[in-house]
């Protein structure tokens, strides 16, 4: 009887490899693609004038600011200043949002990283393993 038991809980265990374990080969089959898309995104924002274009890459790394020559008319340059910084970080913020839903379609469902890059919260990154951690410590404890 107890060899029954250790063949089914055996099988059962090796089930649960075979599906991580494919879950695993998906997502790793993914990140060459996801990398390849993140090296190519480049989001292009203009000011609401069209002075000014800002392009930053998938980081918000800035990659190129242009400027029409009707910048020049007006001489204040701490309006230019703003206006650039202001392109600038619109841009950012889409890169950001593009990123987020790159790495969201490579990367399971209700996935730590996922959440991480759209909130910037450390704990869920851990979430799932403080859970398991819960868990273990509720069974011994």
């Amino acid at each position: 009887m107890a060899e029954r038991v250790d063949r089914d809980a055996n099988q059962a265990l090796r089930a649960r490899f075979d599906e991580v374990y494919g879950q695993y080969r998906r997502l790793r089959s993914g990140v060459d693609d996801l990398r390849s898309e993140l090296a190519a995104l480049r989001i292009t924002e203009r000011s609401d004038d069209g002075q000014v274009t800002a392009t930053v890459g998938a980081q918000g790394e800035l990659i190129s600011v242009e400027l029409t020559g009707e910048v020049y008319h007006d001489r204040d340059h701490q309006a230019l200043s703003r206006k650039i910084t202001t392109t600038v970080h619109r841009a950012c913020a889409r890169a950001a949002t593009a990123t987020q839903e790159l790495v969201a379609a490579h990367l399971p469902a209700g996935s730590g990283s996922v959440e991480f890059l759209r909130t910037g919260d450390f704990g869920a990154l851990l979430g799932r393993a403080d859970a398991v951690l819960r868990r273990e410590d509720e069974r011994h404890g």
